[in-house]
């Protein structure tokens, strides 16, 4: 089983930047894909980035240019950068992990965008 803690989030003015991480503990021998998710009240949870244990990753086109997924294989740790953010990312952003076909999710993280 894998356990993930997600740390980063917070309150931010439009244009401004915030960085997103998440280590993972438990079976991280078995982890290979990560990333983030985000879900705002009454809407479906939606993928903002995913990250291969290689380095591949994939972007929604919504923030595309704008975020940054990476990983540190040595630190179990994903990052999200997140620049020129808008309100419209405002919501909670989870991490996730795949160790096999069986996905893990963090507890979540506030992200508030003002305008």
């Amino acid at each position: 089983q894998v356990q993930l803690v997600e740390s980063g989030g917070g309150l931010v003015q439009a244009g401004g930047s915030l960085r997103l991480s998440c280590v993972a503990s438990g079976n991280i021998f078995a982890i290979n894909d990560m990333g983030w998710h985000r879900q705002a009240s009454g809407q479906q949870r939606e993928l903002v980035a995913g990250i291969t244990r290689g380095g591949s990753t994939t972007y929604a086109d919504s923030v595309k240019g704008r975020f940054t997924i990476s990983r540190d294989n040595a630190k179990n740790t994903v990052y999200l950068q997140m620049n020129s953010l808008k309100p419209e990312d405002t919501t909670v952003y989870y991490c996730y992990a795949y160790s096999g076909n069986r996905r893990s999710w963090g507890q979540g993280t506030q992200v508030t965008v003002s305008s």
